[in-house]
């Protein structure tokens, strides 16, 4: 009976050490897929807070409007300084939006010019019947260095010709009559710059039209 006994208690202690041997394994086992958890867990906030940020400056216009909108009739033009003067048959309908652009508050230096093909702003319009990508547009510095890049402080005023190209021979306006804006016609202005979101200028023409007029 106590051999029986012995034996036993010797049982006992074996099964006590094996447990104890697989309680370790589990916890080391544990604490290994804890660290991978968080490890991923933390990389993968880490990407996400990359992504939104990217998302973020993505939708962020580094561009805002300041001032008004006006069109004007590039026809009605007479300008003894350049020799352009008021093309025959003019139809007058507005054809040229002017505005003035600045980098909104915390905006990267954008650059804003026509002849550049890359990395440049590039206008298109929008109006109910057509949708016209890349028109053209010239740039006069209004307060700023000479360069297109528009930096914190600086203003550019833009022009956007709806009719066609300046002639390269006499540097007047050419109304090819493309994009005419007719009364009581909506159209929208998207300004899109290089990195940063579209900066959409939406405007409805008056019932009367003149050779200028401020659409605020």
């Amino acid at each position: 009976m106590n051999r029986i006994k012995r034996f036993l208690a010797g049982q006992e202690g074996i099964t006590g050490l094996e447990t104890a041997i697989i309680l370790i394994a589990f916890v080391i086992v544990a604490s290994v897929f804890a660290f991978v958890v968080l490890s991923t867990g933390l990389f993968s906030a880490e990407r996400g807070k990359e992504t939104v940020f990217a998302g973020l400056n993505k939708a962020q216009a580094n561009l805002e409007l300041h001032g008004s909108v006006v069109v004007t009739d590039l026809n009605e033009w007479n300008d003894p300084g350049t020799g352009c003067v008021e093309q025959a048959g003019s139809d007058g309908e507005p054809d040229r939006v002017v505005f003035s652009l600045a980098l909104a508050a915390g905006g990267a230096p954008v650059n804003v010019d026509p002849a550049a093909t890359i990395n440049t702003v590039a206008i298109n319009y929008v109006d109910q019947d057509v949708r016209v990508a890349d028109v053209s547009y010239t740039v006069t510095v209004v307060q700023g260095d000479s360069d297109n890049l528009l930096e914190p402080g600086e203003l550019f005023e833009v022009t956007v010709n709806l009719a066609g190209d300046d002639d390269i021979s006499t540097g007047c306006p050419v109304n090819t009559g493309s994009l005419d804006l007719g009364t009581n016609e909506h159209f929208t202005i998207e300004v899109v710059a290089p990195q940063g979101g579209t900066m959409l200028i939406a405007r409805t023409m008056p019932s009367a039209i003149d050779a200028v007029m401020n659409l605020h």
